[in-house]
């Protein structure tokens, strides 16, 4: 499934992941939910080796459309709406590419949720930041309780989403919310600037280093001890032996070469 609300491009090893919906202050409905985690999987197979996502317009992300979500009987908003949700965060968090979020207009609610997955965020000066779901009577619903409370601490998370608390872009750099503030309009730059600082490094151990940072905070640890470790195998001769064993129809001789 495709949907022209969300694009993708590459700028050689750089890919550029923009929320086009400025009419809606970049609000995310069911469908766009489904192209965010097509397109994560294009990028992760893809050879990029720094991503940037930003939102056009005005705002990064306003979050969910309250019209998509409000009108889902509770059944449907459980076990579609959150769940496809996480499912498609969880693939933005767990790229193997460093993520830098440009963070070009108020993040709020799942907007903020969306920034969470980045390994960096930049904000623009003028940006505002915070977890107002509980004022409209539901929860920060895609992780904001989890991720958000794993990468910013738990008692921030609890000044924003019990007690309403919002925050400049100024104040969430003090409070490591964001790792960069920048002019207003600058922010891609700063994220050009991010992304060659990535793309001069080892390409390999990158890629590892953020898994192994990821599996720290408990994103995905247990895929990612396999994942890891099955790499290891495969490139050992043992696992030449069995296969050749394999064709030839004889038993492995493991430790035994010729």
């Amino acid at each position: 499934m495709t949907d022209m609300r969300l694009s993708l491009s590459f700028d050689g090893p750089v890919a550029h992941l923009a929320i086009c919906r400025s009419e809606k202050l970049n609000a995310l409905d069911a469908e766009m939910i489904d192209t965010l985690l097509s397109l994560c999987r294009h990028i992760d197979r893809s050879d990029a080796r720094a991503v940037i996502l930003t939102g056009e317009g005005k705002a990064f992300c306003a979050g969910g459309d309250i019209a998509a979500w409000s009108a889902l009987s509770p059944e449907d908003f459980g076990r579609r709406w959150l769940r496809d949700g996480h499912q498609a965060f969880d693939a933005l968090a767990r790229l193997r590419q460093p993520l830098i979020a440009v963070l070009n207009g108020h993040c709020l609610g799942g907007g903020l949720e969306l920034a969470a997955c980045a390994d960096l965020r930049i904000a623009e000066a003028h940006v505002k930041l915070g977890l107002p779901e509980t004022g409209l009577g539901v929860i920060p619903g895609w992780s904001g309780t989890q991720r958000a409370s794993r990468r910013f601490g738990a008692q921030l998370i609890r000044r924003m989403a019990l007690m309403a608390e919002v925050f400049s872009a100024d104040q969430a750099l003090a409070l490591g919310l964001v790792d960069q503030v920048v002019p207003s309009g600058q922010g891609m730059d700063a994220a050009m600037v991010v992304a060659h600082r990535v793309l001069a490094r080892s390409p390999r151990a990158t890629e590892i280093t953020k898994q192994l940072i990821n599996a720290a905070e408990g994103e995905d640890r247990e895929r990612t001890i396999e994942m890891l470790a099955g790499a290891l195998v495969a490139g050992s001769d043992d696992l030449a032996e069995g296969m050749t064993a394999y064709r030839e129809k004889r038993q492995p001789r493991f430790g035994k070469r010729d």
